[in-house]
């Protein structure tokens, strides 16, 4: 089902729901584009440096676990960690 994005208060908080539905799920607090740009430019330096620094690559693939692992939790449980 299509999904609408709102923000009461000018981009800061955003909230997702439903296209007819009320119940709406908060997504980000104190949002911006320009954060959210800088994470994303830092992930992208994390995965370059990862190519050459075993010590990075090796804490980005137990973030991968840690992440995996909560979601296979999520879906057996039906709860998010």
């Amino acid at each position: 089902m299509a999904e609408i994005y709102e923000s009461p208060d000018g981009g800061q908080t955003v909230y997702k729901r439903e296209i007819g539905s009320t119940n709406r799920k908060l997504i980000k607090e104190n949002w911006s584009l320009h954060n959210e740009i800088l994470e994303s430019k830092l992930w992208g330096e994390i995965h370059r440096a990862a190519e050459t620094n075993p010590t990075i690559q090796e804490a980005l693939d137990r973030a991968k676990i840690a992440y995996y692992l909560s979601k296979e939790y999520e879906k057996k449980h039906g709860r998010k960690t």
